[in-house]
């Protein structure tokens, strides 16, 4: 079983920057892939980036450029650094886990809300 618990949402202004931090238990994590995941309101969840146990990176084209997916596994830690941000980048953000190679992520956090003023 893995928990994870996002951290670092708020509010900032268009062109501003924000870092989540996504904390997760279990011995396990250095084996997983692990995502985030947004859904603004009245919109469906989406992907926004994800980064493999081998430190392969995969982004969504609207944040190319701007956000940046990291891991520390030692720290059981999943970053997402997001710069310029835009008001549409306004949603919940969760952290996801899967282990590689299933395709899908069977632990999800809570979310935490970023909104971005213009």
């Amino acid at each position: 079983q893995v928990q994870l618990v996002e951290s670092g949402g708020g509010l900032v202004q268009a062109g501003g920057s924000l870092r989540l931090s996504c904390a997760a238990s279990g011995r396990t994590f250095r084996h997983y892939t692990m995502g985030w995941f947004r859904q603004a309101p009245g919109k469906e969840r989406e992907f926004v980036a994800a980064i493999r146990s081998s430190g392969n990176t995969y982004y969504t084209d609207s944040v190319k450029g701007r956000f940046t997916i990291s891991r520390d596994n030692v720290k059981n830690m999943v970053y997402l650094q997001m710069n310029n941000l835009k008001p549409e980048d306004t949603a919940v953000y969760y952290c996801a886990g899967g282990l590689d190679g299933l395709g899908r992520y069977d632990y999800w956090g809570q979310g935490t809300q970023v909104t971005v003023s213009s």
